[in-house]
């Protein structure tokens, strides 16, 4: 495994990082293809054998079910003191007044709520899941500040905004002396790419460590075209976001398959590969149902893509309505 600092941060974690979406009661949320804790667990453990430290959920995964089950399995298998824990809030986890935001209410609300799903009496990594319309920059950043003073919250994230919100956001934290964002989880693979127009180099200039989600375009990236899975059938929201851009999407992913094919490897190798070489990134986040796909992960570490071969990836992508 290869390990980098996240952003100018002083957080060490690994070039992959294992996503907790995939986990959970499938009864429970908006994710019916989620493993259960015991199709989960080996899963967690492995990830952990093969170096991998840092570990991406949200309290809304699975009902917050995701989040107890990863804070059992990495008491059972691991050091707290070696595991990056990174979790997210703004969506509702019920109904009624404040039940969803990046007020202070919710969010001090919330990260009891993860931490005691969790089994943990801190976060290594706290992020803002959306951006908040309705409520004030100045309080969200005051209060995700506060965590972090008073020892709840380690870091702070930020997740899926356009670049000028992420940039007042840190322009608020900078002006009150608060905690600033030292990460941005955004979309990118492939299939889309806007985030290189703002947002990356954005970040590059305020040395924000970068974690794609998505990183396989929910599987499409990954297996032939028209193969379906559990997932690709009932992940409505993946649907919603590749539904209009389909045809030009199925291109590049055909591009990418020919570059596996000549390589000889799969093709989530090439398409992990592709984002692992761009300086921006620090670690793609990877859903994983299988072993099998931890193992491409680990293994597109070593996947060096030629300049040719980026230029063949890159050269067929049109520009998609940004989401």
């Amino acid at each position: 495994m290869e390990y980098a600092k996240l952003g100018r941060s002083g957080l060490e974690v690994s070039r992959i990082s294992l996503g907790t979406m995939s986990f959970g009661v499938p009864e429970r949320g908006n994710t019916p293809w989620s493993l259960n804790e015991e199709q989960s667990r080996p899963i967690i453990k492995k990830a952990l054998e093969w170096g991998i430290n840092f570990f991406s959920s949200a309290n809304m995964y699975s009902d917050g079910t995701s989040e107890e089950i990863l804070g059992r399995a990495l008491k059972d298998f691991a050091c707290r003191d070696e595991v990056v824990i990174s979790t997210k809030v703004f969506v509702p986890m019920r109904k009624g007044p404040n039940a969803m935001g990046l007020s202070r209410k919710s969010i001090m609300t919330e990260i009891d709520n993860s931490l005691r799903r969790l089994g943990t009496d801190y976060v290594d990594l706290y992020q803002i899941h959306r951006w908040d319309p309705n409520t004030p920059i100045e309080e969200t950043m005051e209060a995700l500040h506060d965590l972090v003073r008073m020892g709840k919250v380690r870091y702070i994230g930020a997740s899926s905004m356009l670049a000028w919100q992420f940039a007042k956001a840190q322009h608020v934290a900078e002006r009150n002396g608060w905690t600033r964002f030292i990460s941005m989880e955004n979309r990118l693979n492939l299939l889309y790419r806007e985030e290189e127009r703002e947002m990356l180099p954005l970040c590059k200039d305020e040395g924000v460590g970068v974690t794609p989600y998505l990183p396989l375009a929910a599987g499409r990236l990954a297996r032939a075209w028209n193969e379906q899975t559990s997932r690709s059938e009932n992940d409505q929201v993946a649907k919603s976001l590749f539904i209009k851009t389909e045809e030009a999407d199925r291109i590049v992913a055909n591009r990418v398959a020919e570059v596996a094919a000549n390589r000889g490897i799969p093709r989530a190798q090439i398409a992990l590969a592709w984002l692992l070489q761009k300086e921006e990134v620090t670690a793609p986040i990877i859903g994983s149902t299988k072993i099998s796909h931890l193992e491409d992960a680990v293994s597109a570490l070593s996947v060096k893509l030629t300049s040719e071969e980026i230029t063949g990836l890159e050269e067929l992508y049109i520009p998609h309505p940004l989401v």
